[in-house]
């Protein structure tokens, strides 16, 4: 049994031997297999925008080498950039994270790249009511009104018969306190209101008729609000109220000047104290309407530069103009030129502001110091001396990637309104990013129960300007002040794109 038993065994032990002994059978101490690389699979790009917004900033954004994520290597590796973009279900929310916060108050998302270029050209869809500060109406009472600062003419507001100095205590059927004044923000943000209008006596709130609806219409809005020529004590000072620094009303700002100079003024007043900005050409060339002394094409009003990477761009500069360019009003396409009417004699320039004076604005008092002296009435102005673009999906070639409005990208209309640069005077200044300070000061809400027509020598700002030009003799009345702690320290909606200085369509052919 036992040799039964042992006999398979033996007989395995042979086979297995002779198994490791034949050359062209397998064995067991082969080396294994090298396997080949399994290829990494690529990550999806999910949102085109969304590369769209990081490259744009990434070419243009002032402050791209401070932000960590706007690196030049940070596309480097393809899967790794597309993973990182696609952690972004909102294009607005990457734009935000992007920018560079401890310097940056002003750039901006665009939804529509359409609404943006109108709103350069002027058009808005809009009531045409332009409103102040919320004041409370007295100490002992939590009633809150709102004044109108101007009304644009033939709006939906001048119709209904509202007018500069009105208060509004209701909006929307909701009497405003300091508990709810966030309501007055849907005269901002949507297109159909109510409102309600009073007077104050004693300290108390008094309805004035029936609440008013307005609905907002696209209105085209001509900056030049008010201008005439006032003869004080024999001294003829013109006087401009000017809300914004549009491109597509240069033409009728050289009238203005026309007119001041057949008038033969010797002083100007100009009026920038609800004026937010715009073109930086159009600020140009008001300054050199207003100082004809300097030498066209030499004389230097600004002087522009941009990020470490737009080496090329820095040191371009606008000059003193001799002609104006203008501007068709529904496509900004350039038209042409005209000669302008520049003032001669304007040693002083007067300016009225206020804390919504600024970008452009703050350009034209910047530019104009090394050159004349300006002078500051009312209240300290934004302090914004940075410029930006409009850029939009149009990668292209050449220069300037991301700034071709008439080829954008067709599958969406976001855009961004970037700061892409800072604005230096001839003396090498950009030092006002916490506003001017005014030389007189004059706080226009202190006032807003005795709103005066623009032009009117006593109204409270100008009048402190004659005050300035011709001495005591053109003392206004003394109105009643408000207390301070009336106005309310409450940031209101305004509307879209009110504080802002860009080069604008079809202008940057005019840097030097």
């Amino acid at each position: 049994m036992k040799e039964i038993k042992m006999f398979p065994i033996f007989l395995l032990g042979l086979l297995f031997i002779g198994c490791n002994n034949n050359d062209d059978g397998p064995t067991l101490t082969e080396e294994p297999q090298t396997e080949e690389p399994v290829a990494e699979e690529s990550v999806q790009l999910n949102s085109e925008v969304n590369d769209f917004i990081w490259k744009g900033l990434n070419y243009w954004y002032f402050w791209q080498n401070d932000v960590t994520d706007l690196a030049d290597s940070k596309d480097d590796d393809t899967n790794a950039y597309h993973t990182y973009l696609n952690n972004y279900n909102s294009s607005k929310d990457l734009f935000d994270d992007l920018i560079y916060t401890q310097a940056d108050d002003f750039s901006w998302y665009i939804e529509d790249v359409d609404e943006q270029l109108n709103s350069f050209r002027g058009i808005t869809k809009s009531y045409g009511l332009n409103l102040g500060y919320l004041l409370r109406v007295s100490d002992t009472s939590d009633d809150v009104i709102i004044y109108v600062t101007y009304v644009t003419p033939d709006s939906p507001a001048d119709q209904a018969g509202i007018k500069r100095g009105d208060f509004i205590y209701k909006v929307d059927g909701v009497a405003m306190t300091i508990n709810n004044y966030d309501v007055v923000n849907n005269i901002f943000r949507n297109e159909n209101v109510s409102i309600g209008l009073a007077t104050v006596e004693n300290g108390s709130v008094v309805p004035q008729g029936n609440d008013i609806a307005l609905s907002a219409v696209e209105l085209t809005t001509n900056p030049i609000h008010h201008a005439e020529v006032l003869e004080v004590s024999g001294t003829k000072i013109g006087y401009l109220m000017y809300t914004g620094f549009k491109a597509t009303f240069h033409s009728e700002l050289n009238a203005v000047f026309g007119d001041f100079k057949s008038q033969g003024i010797t002083e100007l007043v100009l009026d920038l104290r609800y004026n937010g900005g715009g073109s930086i050409l159009s600020s140009a060339l008001l300054a050199s309407m207003i100082y004809g002394e300097a030498g066209a094409e030499q004389d230097i009003f600004a002087t522009l530069r941009y990020n470490n990477k737009r080496n090329a761009e820095n040191g371009v500069s606008y000059p003193f103009f001799e002609d104006v360019f203008l501007y068709d009003k529904t496509s900004s396409a350039y038209l042409g030129s005209e000669p302008m009417n520049r003032l001669n004699g304007i040693t002083t320039l007067y300016v009225l502001a206020s804390e919504r004076t600024a970008s452009a604005s703050e350009m034209i008092i910047n530019g104009l110091l090394p050159y004349i002296n300006v002078v500051i009435i009312g209240e300290k102005t934004v302090g914004k001396n940075e410029g930006s673009i409009t850029v939009v999906d149009s990668p292209g070639t050449g220069d300037s990637p991301y700034s071709d409005l008439d080829n954008r990208n067709p599958n969406h209309t976001i855009g961004m309104q970037p700061i892409v640069l800072q604005v230096y005077n001839s003396n090498n200044s950009s030092d006002y990013a916490d506003g001017f300070e005014p030389d007189v000061t004059v706080v226009e809400s202190q006032f807003a129960s005795n709103l005066l027509p623009f032009g009117d020598p006593n109204e409270v700002m100008l009048s402190a300007a004659l005050d300035l030009i011709v001495g005591s003799s053109a003392k206004g009345e003394v109105f009643e002040k408000l207390p301070e702690n009336f106005k309310l320290k409450a940031e209101l909606q305004r509307p879209k794109f009110a504080n802002e200085m860009y080069i604008g369509p079809n202008e940057e052919i005019h840097l030097q």
